[in-house]
């Protein structure tokens, strides 16, 4: 069997009680008629789970959010972030990471999700990330989504390592889009949010193709960076845009397109 490795019965008896006992890693290693055969690693497939949720219910802690951003990378945009408290009678199916489901499928459940759910969402604008940077402003835009919900939460679960300011009890959640419903809610809220928005600066602003990268440094993107320059949606502390900013002696094409005497 392909990705199958076997090796030469040994019959020491000391050898065969060990390789009854499965090993706690990806591979586990058995004994089958004194052959004994490594498995193939199997990537886990992670679910998100209301079991997060479910302990704090037990223990009379309610209302809970998850929150979650989308935006982070692009060289141009907003990052926006999205904030939800789940009803625990009336969860979506399907809830998942943004990032693993496909456009349709991500549409679909935030319907589900705005009809079910409490929500709310906030922008992170360009000014801020530029002063600030990406990491402090995507922070500030998930806690003032948290503080606009229409109910105030006792507790908040934040994907990341990074805790939010906000004045209930938070809980960061590595992976937590992968792990935790209410932050994989918060996710494909935030992602089709932005994803809307940045269809709409692509009819703005034709030629770019935010309509398709979303304002990500994809090849399309940066060609049309050097060829048109800068928008006002731009990320000047990004350093493409820094860059070509400063082939253009700090002035974008967009700017100079606006001075020109109509």
């Amino acid at each position: 069997m392909r990705g199958e490795v076997t090796f030469p019965r040994i019959s020491h008896p000391v050898f065969r009680q060990l390789t009854r006992l499965e090993s706690r890693g990806p591979h586990r290693v058995m004994a089958r008629k004194g052959i004994v055969q490594r498995l193939p690693l199997v990537e886990p497939i992670l679910r998100p789970t209301f079991r997060r949720e479910r302990r704090a219910l037990n223990k009379g802690i309610f209302p809970i959010a998850g929150c979650d951003e989308a935006g982070r990378g692009p060289l141009a945009g907003p990052v926006v972030a999205a904030a939800v408290v789940l009803d625990p009678a009336r969860i979506p199916r399907g809830l998942n990471d943004s990032k693993k489901l496909d456009a349709a499928a991500r549409e679909a459940l935030y319907e589900k999700i705005c009809a079910s759910a409490q929500v709310a969402v906030a922008f992170g604008c360009i000014a801020r990330i530029d002063r600030d940077n990406i990491l402090r402003a995507s922070l500030w835009a998930l806690a003032r989504a948290v503080n606009a919900l229409p109910v105030r939460p006792k507790l908040v679960f934040v994907d990341g390592n990074h805790k939010i300011d906000v004045v209930c009890d938070c809980q960061a959640v590595v992976s937590g889009d992968a792990l935790v419903a209410s932050i994989a809610a918060a996710s494909i809220v935030a992602k089709v949010t932005r994803d809307r928005l940045m269809k709409r600066l692509g009819l703005m602003h034709p030629g770019y193709g935010f309509e398709r990268h979303m304002g990500y440094g994809v090849p399309e993107h940066l060609a049309a960076l050097a060829r048109l320059g800068p928008t006002i949606h731009h990320r000047r502390s990004f350093a493409p845009v820094t860059a070509r900013l400063a082939a253009l002696g700090g002035v974008s094409d967009e700017a100079v397109v606006q001075l020109l005497p109509l």
